[in-house]
């Protein structure tokens, strides 16, 4: 029945070598109805109007490359007004990717099909699409990540933890389910119609979990702090030379001398279960942890800049782009999304630096004449174009 829902012919054709993406195909995501499209090597300028379809373009080459959207958590957004089944696939030089979703309550979900991810024609998790491709990704709300609310920045560190330690997101999702069972435990608690002592069940795998994530959270962030201070270096000498910028784990639940991210955890559970019990909710743990970028044991976003924050930023983003190169030795996938009006002039000369020396990259823009002419010179133009019978794309003759 699943084949029924998703029958398509598989994409065929040449593959440029050393292409990170070759060909994409969309089948009624957001504003495509349907497009067909090969990429070569380097640097693609996507440019058009607002609201035309470029940031959803971008939207399907981190769904191939995760198995899901970083602008919704509800699949069903990304199917067209109208339709019943997206998909997005996708062709590199080694491997044909494909994810599909239906819109529940339709015609097709009735076949009990609600997505599927598959690789070279074989169902696999969305763990088999990231080992096959990889994207960093700089959008415009990246740059609240000093600044704003903290689940942005464990968003960020999450999703590269995702990337590059085997089993986390695994782990992320059993913290999770077991967070959401504990939570909902404390309000029967609080209401008197559950047991105390009917919270071990989920104790457990949420210590467990919690403790793995919490350790590989740290690891991560010991891994980055070189590259980081480098990339802030290299961006801003004049900032670097007075401290090396750090990312710091932030807890309510520290761990003493000889413990382990997991007994800190059960140690505050221990000390919190009153006012847990009283609040209805969990009060501790991974999903409450931060992440504060900081120069001289100093917190970013009580004293600087905005341009300072910016550049800090990019040098998070130039530095998860050294950590997912060199964890395969394989160069990702870099989407840009309307980014470069953020940065000044040297910032942007240095991003397009970095851009140059990369297999495969994508920049939105709204018009060309504002990205820097370097840029241009060596760069593919694709216009995004809104119609009525959806959005299209075209090379274009604007370079």
């Amino acid at each position: 029945m699943l084949d029924a829902v998703f029958a398509r012919p598989r994409l065929t054709g040449p593959v440029e070598p050393g292409a990170t993406l070759a060909q994409l195909r969309l089948a009624d995501l957001r504003s495509y109805a349907s497009l067909e499209v090969e990429f070569g090597p380097g640097p693609h300028l996507v440019w058009g109007p607002n609201a035309a379809g470029k940031t959803s373009l971008l939207e399907a080459m981190v769904v191939l490359a995760r198995g899901g959207s970083h602008r919704t958590t509800t699949d069903a957004e990304l199917i067209r007004w109208g339709a019943d089944v997206a998909r997005i696939e996708g062709r590199t030089g080694t491997d044909e990717l494909d994810v599909a979703f239906v819109r529940p309550g339709s015609a097709a979900a009735a076949t009990g099909a609600k997505k599927r991810i598959r690789v070279n024609g074989v169902a696999r998790r969305a763990t088999g699409l990231a080992e096959r491709l990889r994207v960093v990704l700089f959008a415009p709300e990246d740059m609240l990540l000093v600044a704003g609310s903290p689940s942005l920045r464990r968003a960020a560190i999450d999703q590269l933890a995702a990337t590059l330690v085997p089993g986390y997101a695994a782990e992320l999702a059993t913290y999770g389910r077991a967070l959401q069972q504990r939570n909902g435990l404390l309000r029967a608690i609080r209401e008197e119609t559950a047991a105390r002592d009917e919270l071990r069940y989920w104790d457990r795998p949420f210590l467990e979990a919690g403790g793995a994530v919490v350790g590989a959270r740290h690891a991560l962030l010991k891994r980055l702090a070189g590259p980081l201070a480098a990339a802030h270096r290299e961006i801003a000498p004049e900032e670097g030379a007075a401290g090396a910028l750090e990312l710091t784990y932030v807890t309510n639940a520290p761990a003493g001398a000889g413990e382990t991210p997991r007994d800190a955890l059960e140690r505050r559970l221990a000390e919190t279960a009153e006012k847990e019990v009283w609040n209805g909710t969990t009060l501790i743990g991974p999903h409450r942890d931060d992440v504060a970028f900081e120069m001289t044991r100093r917190d970013l976003a009580a004293f600087a800049s905005r341009g300072q924050q910016r550049t800090a930023i990019l040098a998070l983003k130039l530095a998860e782009l050294d950590l997912v190169t060199e964890h395969d030795e394989r160069a990702p996938l870099l989407l840009l999304d309307d980014v470069f009006s953020e940065l000044d002039p040297a910032r942007r000369a240095h991003l397009v630096r970095r851009i140059a020396d990369l297999p495969q990259a994508f920049v939105t823009t709204t018009t060309l004449d504002d990205l820097d002419p370097a840029l241009r010179a060596i760069a593919t133009p694709w216009e995004v174009r809104p119609e009525d019978a959806g959005a299209s794309l075209a090379r274009s003759a604007h370079g």
